[in-house]
């Protein structure tokens, strides 16, 4: 039997293998809400242009509310038959009110009609993710206050670097959650155009008023290419990247607080409501939700660099390969959303272990750089002159096995005959990190400084949303 909403041309229904690979309604079904709203949308701009009746359109859009109604209720059987989200509403609408409701798709094709719905579910999570990440970085900010003084290593090579502050790292991935939420942002610019009203692909004969239906839908405008409208998923494009972007930087604090948690470096306590234990070794508490954030990562990467693949060759304007654009999509991006939640407990629930922290600061002669500055700064030396001193008393501190700050005037002078006792002034770690008063640097008064100007603007952006 032909399919009954597309079917005129056709004598025979589908094999089952192309029943089974045509279908997208297992996936697409999350698009309910989209393609009823932008549904209620078209009617009424077809009622107000005198395309259909009002009372046509009053029926129609009554059914559909009672349609949202059933599928919000569970109570809404989706048909693998009819393919996708579009024919199952339309299906259902037609039991519900008759053949009035073939009304509904005058003007319209299922081409501007999933592009529209997939916008307007890309730019719902887009908005939706802002304030996840908002929220991030509301406990990143108070948590970099509330640890503005102590005192923890800072890496590179992921080998002792040099001392900072737990809130100045705290206050790194503010910084970097910020631009993630500013490319969201630009991209919520470029994808809130509506491609309802280009029908397939040439647009349409009928009267309608797009600008009206872009209004109706929240859009700024209607796309104003017809053919770019229903062929183009570059807002999608847009989204993964930002999404992978975020991904990788939520990946590397997770990879951060894998390690941290380690018996072997016991920098801070994780919750046991973000991590688990063994079903034999009863002393483990894995950090399975910050693992599970970094394995997700390549998820999310991997739904952009798959898109990108599905569009790279294909003529304007659609094709059915563009049903390839979804399931990944709303896979990543509902990912990325249990990601940004999933951080966001697990490091308010965190706590340092300020002791642990300090000491490590301590070690790995992390302190080596404010003696060669203070060559410079005090005896008037060239850096490299300065750099090379102070290697040689690292090695000399190395080979009695003891910190830079241990080692004797007398041993310093060995290398350097005006180093005087002033040196041990700049050798500790507190020392060290009050020091760093720069311009985005790790001192304390900096990082109080800075997290009262990201809270104040946070927590006025959480008063606006409520």
């Amino acid at each position: 039997m032909a399919n009954k909403m597309w079917g005129g041309r056709f004598t025979e229904g589908p094999d089952a293998i192309m029943e089974e690979i045509n279908a997208s309604i297992d996936f697409d079904q999350v698009l309910y809400a989209q393609d009823i709203r932008g549904s209620k949308a078209h009617v009424h701009m077809l009622s107000d242009q005198n395309i259909i009746s009002r009372e046509d359109a009053d029926k129609i859009d009554q059914g559909l509310d009672t349609i949202l109604r059933e599928i919000e209720a569970g109570d809404f059987k989706f048909s693998r038959a009819l393919e996708d989200i579009h024919m199952n509403i339309e299906s259902r609408l037609t039991d519900l009110i008759g053949p009035v409701a073939g009304r509904l798709h005058t003007a319209r094709s299922r081409n501007d009609q999933v592009a529209t719905d997939f916008r307007l579910w890309v730019r719902d999570i887009v908005d939706n993710l802002n304030t996840q990440l908002s929220d991030l970085q509301l406990v990143l900010a108070t948590k970099a206050l509330e640890h503005a003084h102590v005192i923890m290593p800072g890496f590179t090579h992921l080998q002792s670097a040099q001392p900072v502050t737990f809130g100045h790292h705290l206050l790194a991935y503010v910084e970097m959650f910020a631009r993630d939420r500013s490319r969201f942002s630009d991209a919520r610019k470029r994808m809130n155009e509506s491609p309802l009203g280009a029908a397939a692909l040439a647009g349409t004969s009928f009267p309608i008023d797009r600008e009206a239906t872009a209004k109706s839908l929240g859009f700024d405008r209607p796309l104003a290419n017809s053919l770019d409208a229903v062929a183009d998923r570059d807002f999608a494009l847009e989204a993964l990247s930002t999404a992978a972007i975020t991904a990788i930087h939520l990946s590397r604090f997770a990879e951060e607080i894998v390690i941290w948690s380690s018996a072997q470096f016991n920098f801070v306590k994780l919750s046991d409501k973000f991590t688990t234990g063994s079903s034999i070794m009863p002393q483990k508490r894995n950090p399975d939700a910050a693992e599970l954030v970094r394995a997700k990562s390549g998820r999310i990467i991997g739904a952009l660099n798959a898109l990108l693949i599905v569009m790279k060759g294909l003529p304007l304007a659609y094709s059915k390969d563009m049903q390839e654009d979804k399931e990944q999509a709303f896979d990543a991006l509902q990912n990325l959303s249990l990601c940004v939640a999933a951080m966001t407990g697990m490091i308010r629930e965190m706590e340092p272990n300020v002791t642990v922290l300090k000491q490590a600061a301590g070690s790995g002669f992390s302190t080596a750089t404010d003696l060669a500055d203070w060559l410079v700064r005090v005896l008037g030396i060239p850096f490299r002159d300065a750099h090379h001193a102070t290697g040689a008393i690292v090695a000399r501190a190395s080979e009695l096995e003891i910190e830079l700050h241990e080692v004797s005037l007398a041993d310093m002078q060995a290398v350097h005959k005006d180093i005087n006792k002033g040196v041990f002034s700049v050798l500790t770690v507190d020392d060290s990190v009050r020091s760093r008063t720069s311009l985005g640097g790790t001192a304390p008064a900096n990082v109080i400084k800075q997290a009262q100007i990201w809270l104040k603007k946070l927590e006025t952006e959480t008063v606006k949303r409520s």
